[in-house]
């Protein structure tokens, strides 16, 4: 059982998870600190409020919708930043590597009569000759 549990734990896809989940996190922390440092900030500026002092009482319930508003404008400036710093950036970069990679190839030139033919034929169907 524990030889089973440390081959599953040396497999290739668990260990790139590991690593994903590191690099995450790390990444969150890069996205939080810029959002609340830069762009946060920069809302303030634009006439968008903290609304962390927003509250009302229900009976001796505190009901702080304003740390809900901020946690929502929030995390519409983390989508956003995520969306225009990675997203966009690593959509563009595959489309470039996408134009430049060839087709993979689906026919073959019959030495004969050189028409294309499927690659898995083994006879031309124009000549009927045999292709090797």
């Amino acid at each position: 059982m524990f030889r089973e549990f440390r081959d599953f734990l040396l497999r290739g896809n668990v260990v790139d998870l590991a690593v994903a989940v590191v690099i995450g996190v790390a990444f969150t922390a890069v996205v939080t600190s810029f959002t609340a440092d830069v762009l946060t900030p920069l809302l303030g500026l634009i006439g968008v409020p903290d609304f962390s002092t927003l509250t009302f009482n229900v009976g001796e319930a505190t009901v702080k919708y304003g740390v809900f508003l901020n946690a929502l404008v929030s995390f519409v400036l983390v989508a956003a930043a995520v969306f225009f710093l990675v997203v966009r950036p690593m959509s563009a970069l595959e489309a470039r590597r996408a134009g430049r990679e060839p087709a993979p190839t689906t026919t073959k030139t019959c030495p004969e009569c050189a028409t294309d033919v499927p690659i898995a034929a083994r006879r031309c169907p124009n000549c009927t000759s045999q292709i090797g």
